[in-house]
């Protein structure tokens, strides 16, 4: 066989998931934002599928380290369960199940040969949080989390070598404040910006708490990098558009991450708008001097986006909305089930906007992958689901990874979204994304052909 695209030595081959979707919510002894809003409208969900089972990894985590051993896999991203691990908010102090729970999860990783990777932060800020304190709109918040990560390192940091403080915290800005995907579904400019700022605060306090452990790891951030591309790069109006639209979602956290400073252009505008948030010259300082060691990128889909052409209904209150409108490009190919656009040469530009602009730091793609309804469509006499498509896509990607890896852009690892399928908050079982299959019923696993083609990948450390 002739492995075309070799990747670096050491390169990680893995996959990522979250403790909210896929532990379940067996011992939890607090609620997130998600149970409490399943708890009281089911219906909201698909299928009325909740987090209560999930992929049942807090009782099954000994096999389905096994099985993600047997794909292949050398490297794991899960998150630690705040509403988990911690029994008083206000104190940090742990709980004695979630203490035990994640040491063995952790060691099972480690018994597996396999880097366990943790994150702090998924979408499942404990809701009691919100309703004392508002949640993120609260500096209060922020130090209650730089305890809670102060806490998990103290118990976790002589083995984890990995951390991630938040995984895509600009989707809480998006989907608490502005376009109601995420409970409490509020719209309001103003506290977006506020909360957005207090995200990166909270960051940066738990990335000097680790610092300040003296732990031999190294901690970053997962971020979702979705870059704009204008409807027409010759047109300066769609050029400005889609620069509003990357400063907002994408460089609001990129920029503070690594380089300890928002971007002067979007701090401008927010200005001007009056929206800008609450800062003082401390938080400024703590930011700026905790920046993160390497940067993980969950890239999907790319935005498009061009002028306004329907002026901006300013009685409806600030939204970044303001400032462009997405665009539709007419011939694009798009993942029917998901309606997102796949567009794999922005792996290639996102490699080299990381080089060029964000001193070529250390990175790896943390998640990408192909979500598909109805998969029990593709199975084989065996039982297999034969999910052709899904190599297709991983297959595209990495090679325009490749190519930005090729030319010099400091790409260590690539893990899919997702090891096994996986909860997904609003759309529960809906679109799969897995190498392997969760039958919701027996909860029985099941390797797909994409988890036995990972495996040969990661073998080959390339395809």
């Amino acid at each position: 066989m002739i492995i075309k695209n070799k990747f670096p030595k050491g390169f990680w081959w893995g996959s990522a998931t979250s403790g909210p979707q896929s532990e379940g919510r067996f011992n939890k002894i607090h609620d997130n934002v998600f149970d409490y809003w399943f708890d009281r409208e089911p219906e909201i969900f698909f299928n009325k599928v909740g987090p209560n089972i999930a992929s049942n990894f807090y009782n099954s985590y000994k096999e389905d380290l096994n099985m993600l051993k047997e794909i292949g896999l050398n490297s794991f991203r899960t998150s630690i369960q705040w509403t988990r691990l911690i029994k008083d908010f206000e104190t940090g102090e742990p709980d004695e199940d979630g203490i035990r729970f994640y040491d063995e999860v952790i060691d099972e990783c480690i018994k597996n040969n396999i880097i366990p990777v943790m994150n702090l932060h998924h979408f499942d800020l404990p809701v009691e949080l919100y309703d004392k304190y508002g949640g993120w709109e609260s500096k209060h918040v922020v130090e209650l989390f730089k305890k809670f990560a102060g806490t998990a390192f103290r118990l976790f940091g002589d083995r984890v070598k990995y951390w991630a403080t938040f995984n895509e915290p600009i989707v809480v800005v998006e989907g608490q404040y502005l376009y109601k995907f995420h409970y409490p579904q509020i719209v309001d400019g103003k506290k977006a910006v506020q909360v957005l700022f207090n995200l990166n605060l909270a960051s940066a306090k738990a990335i000097e708490e680790y610092r300040r452990q003296d732990l031999d790891g190294k901690i970053g951030i997962i971020l979702n990098l979705t870059p704009s591309y204008p409807r027409d790069p010759e047109n300066k109006e769609d050029v400005e558009a889609s620069k509003f639209a990357d400063n907002f979602f994408n460089n609001s956290f990129l920029n503070p991450a690594v380089k300890g400073e928002f971007p002067k252009e979007l701090v401008e505008i927010l200005e001007k708008d009056k929206v800008l948030w609450e800062a003082t010259e401390k938080e400024m300082e703590i930011i700026k001097n905790n920046t993160i060691d390497f940067l993980g990128v969950n890239y999907y889909q790319p935005r498009r986006a061009k002028m306004r052409e329907i002026p901006f209904n300013n009685e409806e209150g600030w939204m970044p909305d303001k400032y462009f409108e997405n665009y539709e490009m007419p011939g694009r190919r798009m993942n029917p089930y998901r309606g997102w656009e796949i567009y794999p040469e922005c792996m290639y530009d996102i490699s080299i906007n990381i080089k060029e602009n964000y001193n070529n730091i250390p990175w790896f793609i943390s998640e990408n992958g192909m979500g598909v309804e109805g998969e029990e469509r593709y199975v084989n006499e065996e039982g297999i689901i034969e999910d052709d498509y899904r190599i297709e896509f991983f297959k595209e990607h990495l090679e325009y990874l490749y190519e930005g890896i090729k030319e010099g852009s400091n790409c260590f690892g690539f893990h899919s979204w997702t090891p096994i399928d996986c909860w997904s908050w609003c759309n529960a079982y809906k679109n799969r994304y897995g190498f392997i299959s969760l039958d919701l019923e027996t909860q029985k696993k099941t390797i797909k052909k994409s988890g036995k083609w990972i495996c040969e990948v990661s073998k080959n450390n390339g395809f």
